[in-house]
């Protein structure tokens, strides 16, 4: 019998999917949470054989003694993950003081959490990023804008999504970011034009991909947090050659095992000299866990497989199932309650229908990012996609 441990599995509430996986293949899924059981839903409960309670996940006191139950409960613990950014570093503590051996530990994991860190992994695979500089004083910040130009990105080196990131376009809102009460240690990097394709998957226990897919984000992140846009991406049939090719040799670059992956690159819609020429691919970051939201169910739809169960086979038995044909295009439109749109949830219903995958009212810590309400659909062609965005997010006459 093995031992699993999953942390968080009602955030994001789809996740319950993956101790489920794990218990249908003959493991014991064992669960750490903050919400009491009784208020856990009845597909989360069948989908575990034991919970554990803690009144805070980021509490790494209550968290060791839930593992130390666990351990105490069922013997060895052979899995421990999230699978979530945000515990990522607190996963690997767990691991590091329980002698779970499956993944990383808190001796390692910062290469995946510090973007700063990351530039030298892309460099090692050969893949070019942007100039960057660690902020330090409003000089050294004058000098790193002389060789590289307006406009400048500043984000945390080790932070989650676009959180704190500002785009920078003359000297005099250079200085009043040097004058904000900052706690964290903040990158700068020179400004590049284009759009954001992600290369995402499953690595195996030999550091083998075992599934890959790619997302096209055709309005940056850092624009639709701070502009609080509408968000708007989906999935590609045929990933691009020179982006999986650059994406695979990135992960030997990390000496990925035993992890989802997202790795992030800008695809050029202005040449940059010195970096790239229009339609190449420059590295942004990765983040060693599943894209975020509700992604792992859109790689399901686009599929038809199950990400879920793919994980689990890999984790259990370092070997994997599945076929696919890669059928559809899953287009991902978050909505702003603070808009109002010509097409009414009805309306939506009724027009797009057998296309409709999902339809979520985000949690509130996601909708920055992602939207408010999630429309999730799947279609053939890119055209398809093209025009239910246009609908989705078309606005109503005034």
């Amino acid at each position: 019998m093995h031992n699993f441990i999953f942390i968080s599995p009602t955030f994001p509430k789809t996740y319950y999917q993956f101790p489920k996986a794990w218990k249908q293949l003959g493991g014991k899924a064992l669960c750490i949470g903050d919400v009491p059981y009784e208020f856990l839903s009845t597909q989360m409960k069948e989908s575990m054989d034991d919970y554990y309670q803690v009144s805070s996940l980021g509490n790494y006191d209550e968290m060791y003694k839930a593992v130390a139950w666990f351990a105490h409960k069922y013997g060895k613990i052979d899995w421990l993950e999230s699978n979530n950014e945000f515990w990522l570093e607190q996963d690997a503590k767990l691991r590091l003081d329980f002698h779970i051996t499956s993944n990383e530990t808190s001796d390692t994991i910062m290469r995946f959490k510090k973007k700063s860190l990351m530039k030298s992994y892309y460099q090692k695979a050969g893949v070019k990023t942007a100039r960057y500089h660690l902020v330090s004083t409003l000089e050294q910040g004058l000098l790193f804008v002389e060789k590289v130009g307006y406009p400048v990105i500043v984000k945390p080196d080790d932070g989650v999504g676009a959180n704190g990131t500002w785009k920078i376009s003359n000297q005099e809102e250079l200085e009043n970011f040097y004058r904000l009460n900052l706690h964290h240690t903040y990158i700068m990097e020179e400004y590049l034009e284009g759009v954001i394709i992600s290369y995402d998957g499953i690595v195996n226990q030999d550091g083998e991909i075992v599934f890959d897919t790619a997302h096209m984000f055709p309005e940056p992140i850092m624009n639709i947090v701070n502009e609080q846009k509408e968000c708007f991406f989906y999935s590609l049939k045929n990933i691009p050659f020179d982006l999986q090719a650059q994406g695979r040799k990135v992960l030997k670059a990390f000496g990925v095992k035993a992890r989802f992956f997202h790795t992030e690159y800008f695809m050029l819609t202005k040449a940059k000299p010195g970096l790239g020429e229009v339609n190449d691919f420059i590295g942004l970051e990765v983040n060693m866990r599943p894209p975020g939201g509700y992604t792992t169910d859109m790689m399901n739809y686009a599929n038809n497989i199950n990400v879920y169960f793919i994980y689990a086979q890999m984790c259990m038995y370092n070997e994997v199932n599945f076929e696919t044909s890669r059928p559809y295009h899953c287009v991902y439109c978050g909505r702003r309650y603070a808009s109002h749109y010509e097409l009414s949830p009805s309306t939506i219903y009724r027009k797009y229908g057998q296309h409709l995958v999902m339809v979520e009212k985000m949690p509130s810590i996601l909708g920055n990012a992602m939207g408010d309400e999630a429309y999730i659909a799947r279609f053939e062609t890119l055209d398809e996609v093209e025009q239910f965005q246009k609908n989705i997010f078309l606005k109503e006459k005034l």
